[in-house]
């Protein structure tokens, strides 16, 4: 499914990067690390026309990936924006050519294609949504619950999470912390929708323990293993019952349809702002809908810039299972939009306003800033 209609070219003056440390309403536990502060990148594409935003979605340290953000923050002053300042004209499909020579960087490149993109979109007063093909209004929303003190604390967790409408719950699991969880949340909710998340945390060694998590009729297991264990994820799938998904694994559409043909996945986790762009995420979409494969919109916390643009990825017809597109109110008592994505009936809407549908609340960006620069033609 390509995209329907290209966007128009953007002269782009320059762009605005600004660090910004956000408190969570709780702190976020997985395997790598507890979050208590999401710290992330925003980018502002500037044009006479008027500005688009994007975020680059690295966290403070290489613990989940090997993006951070301050070598995302240097990348892109010292090689990503003047390489797009050159470029003269630039439609937001010609982003990922221009940055091409630069290896890596895939979440530094997302943030910046994203600015582009939503910079040529509001110009055209056209949502991202009708661009990258959206075939409803809203989504449904499952929510990530990080690994809690014990398997009672998980339990009313999960309960808080149910109690608020969410469709499907996901909770992350690490060796010593798999089971008991799994058990507790599978004993007192029933047959709720439910997956685990290991985010890489055991090895091929641990077959044994994940083929026990077979019991618990889980939706799927995501990211079991390594990143660059595609082979032990195919030896692994042919163990368990339970499907496995991957996400960390998946850098790319050669990434994901290397994953199929390998056998390493039946799922696929697509996260744009991970991947290098919402146009790379439709391509992985297409390839997926194509061979048959279902596929979900994974969060990274993103503000309510990530967010709104992750609601229109998800709404894109191949996107068949619960994705993490939940309220900002998740994670964040006050978010940089004006309007933050709430829950409705389990739902969170796909915004149709121009570009990525919210507003900027300048207010609040100022607030959170801890670092900022402008570079300019």
């Amino acid at each position: 499914m390509p995209i329907a209609r290209a966007a128009a070219s953007v002269n782009l003056d320059g762009f605005e990067l600004r660090v910004l440390h956000l408190p969570l309403v709780s702190p976020f536990t997985t395997s790598f690390g507890t979050e208590t502060v999401r710290e992330v990148i925003i980018v502002r594409a500037i044009t006479a026309d008027g500005d688009g935003w994007g975020e680059i979605v690295t966290q403070q340290a290489p613990l989940y990936s090997s993006e951070y953000t301050h070598g995302a923050w240097d990348v892109a002053q010292r090689y990503l924006i003047p390489a797009l300042l050159d470029a003269g004209p630039l439609a937001p499909e010609d982003v990922a050519g221009a940055l091409a020579p630069f290896v890596g960087h895939r979440m530094a490149k997302a943030g910046l294609e994203l600015a582009v993109l939503d910079a040529a979109l509001r110009a055209e007063s056209r949502s991202l949504g009708e661009y990258l093909g959206a075939t409803t209004d809203r989504v449904p929303s499952g929510v990530s619950v990080g690994i809690q003190r014990d398997p009672a604390a998980l339990v009313e967790a999960v309960g808080g999470y149910l109690d608020e409408g969410y469709v499907r719950i996901k909770i992350k699991i690490k060796p010593g912390r798999d089971l008991a969880d799994t058990a507790a949340v599978r004993d007192a909710f029933g047959a709720i929708p439910l997956q685990v998340d290991a985010n890489s945390a055991f090895t091929l060694a641990d077959a044994d323990t994940l083929a026990e998590l077979d019991r618990f009729d889980l939706l799927l297991i995501e990211q079991p293993l390594q990143e660059d264990d595609l082979v032990d994820h195919a030896a692994l799938a042919r163990r368990l019952r339970t499907p496995v998904c991957l996400d960390e694994s998946i850098t790319s559409r050669k990434a994901a349809a290397d994953a199929l043909a390998l056998g390493a996945a039946s799922i696929i986790n697509i996260k744009a702002g991970r991947i290098g762009g919402y146009l790379e995420a439709v391509a992985i979409h297409d390839l997926c809908r194509d061979a048959g494969i279902p596929v979900w919109c994974g969060g990274m916390l993103e503000t309510g810039i990530g967010r709104a643009a992750n609601a229109a990825l998800a709404a894109l017809p191949g996107f068949t299972l619960t994705g993490d597109v939940s309220a900002s109110g998740r994670f964040y008592s006050r978010d940089i939009v004006t309007e933050p994505a709430v829950l409705e009936n389990g739902h969170v809407r796909v915004p149709t306003g121009p570009g990525i549908g919210v507003e900027i609340d300048q207010i609040a960006l100022d607030e959170f800033t801890v670092d900022r620069v402008e570079l300019r033609r």
